[in-house]
């Protein structure tokens, strides 16, 4: 691995890192603001809600982090073939092109 790829990896890790706090927190705050709706909940019951409410809404998030990833891959996949299609394409026109120029350049020089 080079410098730039450790480095680019190091960075991805640390992006990771702070995506997955940011969510935990954002899923403790859900869950505190739940609970406080349900005020005759004792402080074990209110503890617990709190507890599955943010482990199942940092599942949601992976969940949905998953599916991000693999539609984006799906396109990309999709890109890099059309993109290949149309470059082909391209290509068979640009010799195509070519030789109608030589064809006739060699018509014009023959007459």
């Amino acid at each position: 691995m080079s410098v730039s790829e450790e480095e680019r990896a190091l960075v991805a890790q640390i992006e990771g890192h702070l995506l997955l706090t940011a969510t935990r927190e954002e899923g403790r705050r859900a869950a505190a603001r739940l609970a406080d709706r349900m005020g005759w909940l004792t402080d074990t019951q209110r503890g617990a809600l709190e507890r599955h409410f943010e482990a199942e809404y940092l599942d949601l998030a992976r969940t949905s982090w998953r599916r991000t990833t693999e539609r984006g891959e799906q396109l990309r996949r999709e890109y890099e073939t059309r993109y290949q299609s149309l470059r082909q394409r391209l290509l068979a026109c640009s010799l195509l092109i070519c030789a109608l120029l030589t064809a006739t350049a060699l018509l014009a020089r023959s007459a």
